[in-house]
């Protein structure tokens, strides 16, 4: 009996010594915290998606991507990754024979030229060929500003003006621009245990940079900034809510000096919520230049954003802890503002887009 005593002594304290030596990578307790639940599958108002990824575009059987966004009641998704020239044509030609009013294809503009002195002008004339073609709009990925170099080798500013070219021609043929510029800013901070991306930067350490790679993170948002000011006539899609979704206030001082800038909600929904006070009085007041995005293409995490944005529920899970270890509030939007958000802003500044779905 002693022995065995002794065993189980044993047993148990190696057992709490485990747990209690257990990292914050796997602590993620169930709450304890009963309250009402109500779980949104499908959206209240037909959406668009004005921020997706659909590499295989030219070649994919679309209907499967149709089957997943009836059930959540999507009406129409933008492809942001349509390229350019061919492979851009080649998109468009199978949602044309397909799908022609539930799809819509962004251009891509290639970089790689820029110091060549007639860059600009090929480039927005190419730009213009892929708006005819059947373009809706022009994507810009965070490479601008982040890893696109001239042909001298140096980092390419948003706010370049061998670029401006580009964003004249998009005003002149009245399509958004939708970009993307930098990344949350505590990736660029140091890793230590007051950021509060730590545990995305643990877990996936090639997003960590140093506080000047490849410069400030203030100097690559105040350029795309700048970029927006002087280009007053062309409509620009701030993604990620310019990842200004942490401070609401700073966000609204832009978008009352910026007024040709909208905003999406894509991969930020965590940010919002957490502070549905804040953020409900935020929607209100700019409901005309906010749009619905996911960003990633996984339809389950879909309804994390539908009841964020319509229900008044409290402390519900987010979907990845390595992004959010923190739990999510519902806004309880006014349906005035939700089929705003849901789609009656991009129909506004996407050209095109059939009325007829969202009915």
């Amino acid at each position: 009996m002693k022995t065995s005593t002794i065993t189980l002594s044993l047993l148990l304290c190696l057992f709490f010594s485990n747990a209690q030596e257990m990292g914050f990578e796997e602590y993620n307790p169930k709450p304890t915290l009963v309250v009402p639940e109500n779980p949104v599958n499908k959206a209240k108002f037909p959406f668009i998606d004005v921020h997706s990824h659909q590499f295989r575009m030219a070649t994919q059987d679309l209907s499967g991507l149709i089957k997943d966004m009836d059930k959540m009641n999507m009406g129409v998704m933008v492809n942001l990754s349509g390229g350019s020239g061919e492979g851009l044509r080649a998109m468009l030609k199978n949602v044309n024979d397909n799908y022609p009013n539930r799809f819509v294809v962004f251009a891509n503009v290639d970089f790689s030229g820029v110091g060549n002195s007639n860059w600009g002008e090929l480039a927005a004339a190419q730009l213009e060929l892929d708006v005819k073609s059947g373009a809706k709009g022009l994507k810009i990925y965070k490479s601008l500003g982040l890893r696109n170099k001239d042909i001298n080798g140096n980092r390419i500013a948003i706010d370049d003006p061998r670029l401006d070219a580009i964003w004249e021609k998009c005003g002149e043929l009245g399509i958004p621009v939708l970009i993307h510029a930098a990344d949350p800013k505590s990736f660029w901070d140091p890793m230590d245990k007051d950021n509060e991306r730590w545990l995305e930067l643990k877990t996936r350490p090639r997003r960590k940079r140093s506080a000047t790679n490849p410069a400030p993170w203030q100097q690559i948002i105040d350029e795309q900034h700048r970029m927006f000011k002087k280009h007053p006539n062309t409509k620009f899609i701030n993604a990620h809510m310019g990842w200004y979704a942490n401070n609401l206030d700073r966000l609204g001082e832009l978008m009352d000096e910026i007024p040709n800038m909208s905003v999406g909600i894509g991969a930020i929904i965590a940010e919002l919520g957490r502070q549905p006070r804040r953020a409900k009085e935020f929607f209100i007041k700019y409901q005309d230049r906010i749009l619905f995005g996911k960003d990633s293409w996984k339809p389950q995490e879909f309804p994390t954003y539908f009841r964020v944005l319509e229900t008044a529920d409290e402390y519900f899970p987010y979907y990845k802890k390595y992004h959010a270890f923190w739990a999510m509030y519902g806004l309880d939007l006014p349906d005035i503002v939700l089929q705003k958000v849901y789609y009656q802003n991009a129909m506004r500044l996407i050209p095109g887009l059939d009325a007829a779905l969202f009915k």
